[in-house]
């Protein structure tokens, strides 16, 4: 395989897809100092799952609530009816794509402690960054069903697009996934939502670009290595 090449120099625009296919959590004061400690080069293992924790917790939220729902009247303890919603199905699955994406599963298994997991494994060349697909588990019954798919940095596009591929070759429409996302970037962006427009990318920031590396920027390092302390400083 030949090695990746940056698609273009040029601004990519997202702005066509924001709030259509990607839902930004609100960029408040408390975020922001989530990801500054995240981000921070000298902040060790301990310091980097505190923080990733607590911003995966506001993420899974925000993308339940992007899940299909109906309505739901209820009588409350005062004797008067509140218009609720639930949702539409009562049976939630979720995907994850190893190692990084354990992060995002054990923030929903505290949630959703009955949400029905699968594991697609792909591996991304360091020298190429294509990506290889090793194995792929999925629930019973996910076909036709809304899937939250966990991937919590989304550079380049290709293990993401690759892990949609599975899903959809599985019987799940490509409108009923949802990607939860910690960091992407408008590349990244534009190449997934060119090739499967019908996504829903829930993202708790965009940084401002990709490198001619691949690595995002400003960034935050090789998630995985952070959050489960392989690096070489751990």
């Amino acid at each position: 395989m030949t090695a990746w090449t940056r698609p273009s120099t040029e601004p990519v625009d997202i702005e066509k897809y924001l709030g259509v296919n990607v839902f930004v959590l609100p960029a408040q004061p408390g975020l922001i100092a989530l990801h500054t400690e995240a981000r921070d080069a000298e902040t060790d293992q301990a310091r980097f799952v505190r923080a990733t924790q607590r911003i995966i917790r506001l993420l899974l939220e925000h993308a339940l609530s992007h899940r299909d729902h109906r309505p739901r009247p209820v009588t409350t303890p005062t004797g008067f009816v509140f218009d609720g919603v639930e949702p539409a199905s009562t049976t939630l699955y979720a995907v994850s794509i190893p190692r990084a994406g354990d992060a995002l599963e054990s923030g929903l298994r505290e949630i959703r402690p009955d949400t029905r997991f699968g594991k697609i494994l792909i591996q991304r060349d360091t020298v190429t960054k294509q990506p290889t697909l090793h194995y792929s588990k999925l629930p019973a019954g996910i076909a036709g069903n809304e899937v939250l798919l966990l991937d919590p940095t989304i550079a380049t596009g290709g293990t993401l697009l690759t892990a949609v591929n599975e899903l959809v070759a599985a019987g799940v429409e490509e409108h009923r996934i949802l990607v939860v996302n910690v960091l992407t970037c408008p590349e990244a962006l534009a190449t997934v939502l060119s090739r499967r427009p019908d996504l829903r990318i829930i993202t708790s920031h965009i940084d401002q670009t990709l490198t001619d590396q691949a690595f995002m920027r400003p960034g935050i390092g090789d998630f995985g290595d952070r959050f489960h302390g392989t690096t070489a400083r751990a």
